[in-house]
């Protein structure tokens, strides 16, 4: 892979946050040319990122996290012109669908793909299915005993399927919910992931983020999947082996902030400054795929 393009903002400056004065979107050219091969075909690409960190700022407490405000119209446009556009998140599907309630045409994939909406599977999905189900009771004993014996100051998120301990509001709190956490591990089977500030427990059933995107990029000729997090890394894995292969071309972004692991800003192939970046890069993709488009049309219009 070659080395990520720096964070020092690939976008120029400009009048409005996505547009500059003579309505377009401006990258400089080396994430430009980064981003090409993703506009030789939109109607066989995908278009894939993260939610939190990535369209939504990382807040305190996680139930108040919304996405930038022009993100919905952004994921619309996008999902006019590419083949597959969609959200992939950590997060319920509810939560998704309520906090990107006109996001038409865009799949959301909550619960790193145990849960997707009708727009991926036909009706509202939960993947596998029983084999997932039979976890939830399990789920239900882990937040009891974990907010029993956690401070309050410590976050016991309820997510259905999975469950999401979060010290954001006193890191000094660490080092208890990680033993509270590896306790339920050994307990119940569940397995414990990093994250920023947190540890999640999800099932083990073979569900992330690289598995999602395996089925969610099947029969396109590009990809690009924006993560910020720990959690997108088997996202990048994904697309890296998929370009390396041959079978696709694929982009990597990485959204950084002041708490972006290294190792997710090394797997990337391009670093963009948080969610304003990240953004940023969705809505050139969407002007530039608009402005081919209409260009194509003005050529096969009659004189």
């Amino acid at each position: 892979m070659p080395p990520a393009a720096p964070l020092s903002s690939p976008l120029r400056r400009r009048a409005h946050p996505l547009t500059d004065p003579g309505g377009g979107h401006v990258l400089d050219d080396a994430a430009a040319a980064r981003l090409a091969p993703l506009l030789r075909s939109p109607s066989s690409t995908a278009i894939l990122t993260d939610f939190d960190g990535t369209l939504a700022p990382i807040v305190e407490d996680p139930a108040s996290a919304r996405p930038l405000p022009e993100a919905e119209t952004v994921l619309r446009e996008l999902a006019r012109r590419f083949k597959v556009v969609a959200v992939v998140s950590g997060r319920p599907l509810a939560f998704l669908t309520d906090r990107l309630p006109a996001a038409d045409g865009v799949a959301l994939v909550g619960l790193y793909g145990l849960e997707r909406s009708g727009t991926v599977d036909g009706p509202d999905a939960l993947v596998p299915g029983r084999a997932s189900r039979r976890w939830r009771p399990v789920v239900v004993g882990v937040v009891d005993r974990l907010r029993a014996v956690l401070p309050a100051e410590v976050g016991v998120e309820d997510k259905g399927m999975t469950t999401a301990v979060h010290w954001r509001r006193r890191p000094d709190l660490a080092e208890l919910a990680r033993a509270a956490v590896a306790e339920e591990a050994a307990r119940t089977g569940l397995v414990a992931h990093d994250g920023r500030m947190s540890v999640e427990l999800r099932p083990p059933l073979g569900v992330d983020k690289g598995s999602t995107v395996t089925d969610l990029v099947r029969g396109c000729t590009a990809a690009c999947f924006l993560g910020d997090d720990l959690g997108d890394l088997p996202a990048f894995d994904v697309l890296d082996a998929l370009s390396a292969s041959g079978a696709m071309d694929t982009v990597t972004v990485a959204a950084r902030d002041r708490e972006s692991a290294p190792e997710v800003l090394a797997a990337a192939d391009l670093v963009v400054p948080g969610p304003a970046g990240a953004l940023d890069v969705l809505a050139w993709l969407a002007d530039r795929a608009d402005r081919a488009d209409r260009a194509d049309q003005a050529d096969g219009s009659p004189d």
